[in-house]
This record gives structure tokens, C-alpha cells and sequence, in this order.
């Protein structure tokens, strides 16, 4: 059922046909003056939530800060926050707060195809060695990816993205491959 829904949403975000470019003004300056763009400029904002209700609760939410360093590539960071809620097995519930923080590169290869990548460390309890506890450890995940972006407007977006963690743990929060749907504004 994921993998439809999956599915669903990325013909819903590929099929958006109202992508609206900004009105660009003649440049009436000499062609060897520019203007330097202003932080305010270069600056981007979004992020990514995740929900599922049920048996199994995932509540994330993972906001971003980026700075565009050229007009294609782009560097930021972020925290992240998850909420997760097991209750599939009858005698077993697992119930934890993960949060973190990650940063992360992207390259506007193409209008509408993105290459990213990302390094995450979040905090989440596992069982002790003994299996009598939980304990609160650090694990880290690198993914690399790449995805579609689609304009909405003149400086906002919505983006879906593939990504694959690439970098082994001895507690896999993550299945390959990882799909995210983000939104970001001031693109």
C-alpha cells in the first residue's frame, strides 16, 4: 500500500503544469557590472514531514535552512524530530523520540532534476547489550540521492526524492531506498 501511495504522489507532483517563472527585467546596466545578490537572496527554507497513524505512529518533522552558494548549488542544515509509537505485537510496544540534526549539499542538475546528498546524526534508544533496557546512542546515516523538483510560483517548490543510505550501522533506521517529499521556499 506504501508503494502505492508513493506512487501516487509522484504522478500527482510530475503531472503540476502550472510552473510559473519569474518576469525577468532587461539588465540595463553595462554588461560588466553585476549586482551581488543579497543574503536575503541567497538564503532558502524547507524542510520535510513525515506522518503515519495506526498500529505503527510516525509523527517527523525536519525543517531546513540553506544558502545558495551559486545559482545551481546550494549547502544548508537542520534539526530533525520523530516521534514513533509501535504497537503492532501484542506484547511488545516501543514507544521513543529520535532527534538530530543533519547537513546537506544539492546541485540543480537540470530545471526539474535535483542530486543531493546528506549526513545525518540523530539520537534514538536501543536495547543495551543485555537486552534488559534501553539506552540512548548516536547513529549516523549519509545518503545520496537525487530527485524531482517541480516549481510552484516564483520562488517556491515541491520536491521528491530517492535517496539511499550508503553508510552502515549497527541500528538500521532506514530502508533503502529512503523517499521523501519536501517543500522549499525562496528556490
Amino acid at each position: 500500500m506504501r508503494k502505492y501511495t508513493l506512487l501516487v504522489l509522484f504522478s500527482l507532483i510530475a503531472s503540476i503544469s502550472f510552473s510559473q517563472k519569474r518576469d525577468e527585467q532587461p539588465n540595463r546596466q553595462s554588461p560588466l557590472v553585476r549586482d551581488k545578490p543579497s543574503l536575503k537572496d541567497r538564503l532558502f527554507f524547507g524542510g520535510n514531514v513525515g506522518l503515519s497513524f495506526g498500529s505503527l505512529t510516525y509523527i517527523n518533522v525536519a525543517p531546513t535552512i540553506g544558502y545558495k552558494i551559486t545559482e545551481k548549488f546550494g549547502m544548508g542544515l537542520g534539526p530533525t524530530y520523530t516521534y514513533y509509537n509501535d504497537r503492532r505485537f501484542v506484547n511488545y510496544k516501543y514507544e521513543t523520540q529520535i532527534y538530530g540534526g543533519r547537513t546537506f549539499a544539492r546541485y540543480q542538475a537540470l530545471e526539474s532534476i535535483l542530486l543531493y546528498s546528506e549526513f545525518e546524526v540523530v539520537n534514538i534508544e536501543v536495547p543495551d547489550l543485555l537486552f534488559t533496557k534501553l539506552i540512548r546512542t548516536n547513529v549516523p546515516s549519509l545518503f545520496v540521492g537525487g530527485g524531482y523538483t517541480q516549481q510552484m510560483g516564483s520562488n517556491s517548490a515541491v520536491t521528491l526524492m530517492i535517496l539511499y543510505n550508503v553508510m552502515e550501522s549497527d541500528y538500521k533506521i532506514y530502508e533503502n531506498p529512503v523517499l521523501r517529499l519536501g517543500f522549499n521556499f525562496g528556490m
